[in-house]
């Protein structure tokens, strides 16, 4: 397969109305294998959260993942995506999360490890024009000497490719460790401070607002690959609202790893 550059795509943009974790995850595969099928041209995806959530991956377990009772607790809704990677803490306006939905020919060649740095180069550049030193660290962390800011993962389907990215805006790192198992048994009573530091938030490095940042990213990748607005068709919304009730919704889906 010959590689094709960005700017030979007609990208388009999609930021709307929250949408709650479920939508998210639904559309997600509606607006990839639409791109694949060629109904849709590649699109980059800004996403807004109507609700809290942990969002765990393909192919990770539920019960190693999450604290179903810290997510009760908190009313957190647990659901899982299509694509790989590891478990993502949302809180509404505490995250920065887009998807890139993409020809495969975008990154024909190329190694996992340089088809996610490709794909973020924009980000990185807007970060660093806000004043972030990011850089990758392999395979899909976007991170800076004060810590992590965010993750990656990707999904191939029909010729196609899902890339997305949750970055850390500000985060309630209590919280998150009373939902997410992540290595609590290796934390001290510093745990809190310490998983703080791993996971570093944008609001603390930029001291800008959330809207700012989105606002900058949109702004690198429309100047860097060509960008308009677009909008969800009628049938991309109802094809999603099916998906929930057939797969992402149920069950079966989300502890199909228990």
């Amino acid at each position: 397969m010959k590689r094709s550059s960005w700017n030979e795509h007609d990208w388009q943009l999609i930021h709307t109305a929250p949408q709650m974790p479920l939508q998210h995850m639904a559309l997600d595969q509606v607006l990839l294998d639409e791109v694949a099928a060629g109904r849709r041209a590649p699109t980059l995806r800004v996403w807004e959260w109507a609700g809290p959530a942990v969002v765990i991956g393909i192919f990770q377990s539920l019960r190693n993942e999450v604290d179903a009772d810290g997510a009760r607790k908190h009313n957190i809704e647990v659901v899982r995506r299509i694509s790989g990677g590891g478990a993502m803490f949302i809180e509404p306006g505490n995250t920065i999360t887009y998807s890139l939905y993409a020809p495969l020919s975008l990154i024909a060649g190329m190694s996992f490890r340089e088809a996610y740095a490709y794909m973020d180069a924009w980000v990185l550049e807007a970060l660093g024009e806000l004043g972030i030193k990011a850089w990758y660290q392999p395979l899909n962390d976007i991170t800076s000497a004060h810590g992590k800011i965010g993750g990656a993962a990707q999904a191939h389907r029909g010729g196609a490719v899902l890339h997305h990215v949750t970055m850390a805006y500000d985060i309630d790192a209590t919280k998150m460790l009373q939902v997410l198992r992540i290595g609590r048994e290796k934390l001290s009573d510093k745990g809190t401070t310490s998983a703080a530091k791993r996971v570093d938030p944008l609001r603390s490095q930029t001291g800008l607002a959330r809207e700012v940042i989105i606002e900058r990213m949109i702004d690198v990748f429309r100047r860097r690959h060509g960008l308009r607005d677009g909008t969800l068709s009628p049938s991309e919304f109802a094809a999603s609202e099916a998906l929930i009730q057939e797969k992402f919704g149920t069950e079966a889906w989300r502890a199909k790893v228990p």
